[in-house]
């Protein structure tokens, strides 16, 4: 049985009837593959005969080739999304999704940089090649900022306004949001703008970070620079994208700005999701605690000359 027509007219349905983005439409595409083939090795000829037992063996069989509770979470979440669009269609008459419950999730906290090993990573570029800069740009700007990578690389020219110091981006939905970058990201896009971008230049474009073909930096090749840049500047943590988004978020609540301020730079619809990193800081506050409170155990002197730098602040 081929199910490619029903694939298919369930990955229209996303983009166009529900407006997902292309990378959310490529993740359930990508899992529902998976998913299919488990389901023609279990010989079912018709989509309305797969039974609630059968999904749940492919549940197994991910947590048998590895895969977290997130990831078989997601996966579940295709499949149910999938054969409910089998009931619009007619093509199935029940959900066999239905009786089955979503893997309990443990929300992990995201592991940061501290603030000493962004300085590294930052510090760590040279800037001898057009190529150089353009790295430096890319990774000062998304720290600057706390964008998503997707947002990062879609960035067109009109989008920066550097001498207000602030750039328009296309968050999750089409929802644009003004994001302030500071002097420092500032210079930096400008010193690109400048010297590097237009020697990446092949054609005229108005994408803002070009690859060596002048093309849009994928985000695969963003990531092989960071990781290389990571281990450059002798950063251990596994680093990606979103450990800088995370790191952004957190240094700026850790210096005390509001979270509904995060949140909105963030580009979050919900403000519990911006709340994870409150509980990121928490180390933060014990040190100022320690330092702060008469009955945290340090000396009165002590205090009183961390009240008296605060103070001067």
């Amino acid at each position: 049985m081929n199910y490619q027509m029903e694939l298919d007219g369930f990955l229209t349905y996303l983009m166009i009837d529900r407006g997902l983005s292309l990378n959310t439409k490529e993740n359930y595409e990508r899992d529902l593959r998976s998913y299919l083939s488990f389901i023609k090795q279990q010989s079912v000829e018709q989509l309305n005969q797969i039974e609630r037992e059968q999904i749940q063996l492919y549940l197994i069989e991910l947590y048998e080739r590895g895969l977290n509770t997130k990831s078989v979470a997601r996966h579940l979440s295709a499949i149910r999304a999938f054969h409910q669009y089998l009931i619009i269609e007619k093509v199935c008459v029940k959900n066999p999704c239905d009786l089955i419950e979503s893997p309990k999730l443990t929300r992990d906290l995201p592991e940061i940089l501290s603030i000493e090993e962004v300085d590294a990573l930052l510090e760590s570029f040279k800037q001898d090649t057009p190529g150089d800069l353009r790295n430096r740009a890319m990774v000062e700007l998304l720290y600057a900022s706390g964008l998503r990578v997707t947002e990062l690389l879609n960035l067109r020219l009109e989008d920066l306004h550097l001498s207000m110091q602030f750039i328009k981006c296309q968050g999750k939905g089409n929802k644009e949001r003004i994001v302030p970058i500071g002097e420092v990201a500032a210079e930096v896009l400008d010193l690109y703008l400048t010297i590097a971008r237009p020697k990446l230049l092949k054609k005229p474009t108005d994408v803002l970070f070009l690859n060596r073909f002048g093309e849009m930096m994928t985000r695969q090749g963003f990531w092989k620079i960071l990781k290389k840049q990571a281990q450059l500047a002798g950063i251990t943590k596994e680093l990606s994208p979103h450990k800088l988004r995370h790191s952004f978020a957190t240094h700026l609540i850790e210096n005390g700005v509001d979270l509904r301020l995060v949140q909105e730079m963030l580009g979050h619809s919900d403000i519990a999701t911006t709340q994870i990193y409150t509980h990121i800081s928490k180390d933060h506050l014990r040190g100022v605690f320690e330092q702060a409170h008469p009955r945290s155990g340090k000396t009165s002197t002590e205090n009183e000359g961390f009240f008296s730098q605060s103070l001067e602040k």
